[in-house]
């Protein structure tokens, strides 16, 4: 799977946390331009996880703070697993 797919699989999945419609960039922020909150965090991981089947570790979530960290931390689990 190529960054360019796992990055559209993580737009979709962000829409719901996107009611304004902005654009979801790569360096789009979390929570300063999503306004993503720690309840709508944990969900975005736990659908993230489900849809690439992958495990995030729990130490590396505070380290998701754009759209590329998303996409980076599928690679690296992906890789890993």
């Amino acid at each position: 799977m190529t960054d360019d797919e796992i990055l559209a699989q993580i737009r979709a999945l962000l829409e719901r946390f996107n009611p304004d419609g902005k654009a979801l960039e790569p360096e789009t922020e979390l929570i300063n331009e999503l306004n993503i909150d720690s309840v709508a965090a944990m969900d975005v991981i736990m659908e993230i996880e489900d849809q690439f089947d992958i495990d995030i570790p729990v130490n590396e979530v505070s380290e998701l703070q754009r759209v590329i960290d998303l996409v980076n931390i599928v690679k690296k689990q992906r890789k890993d697993g």
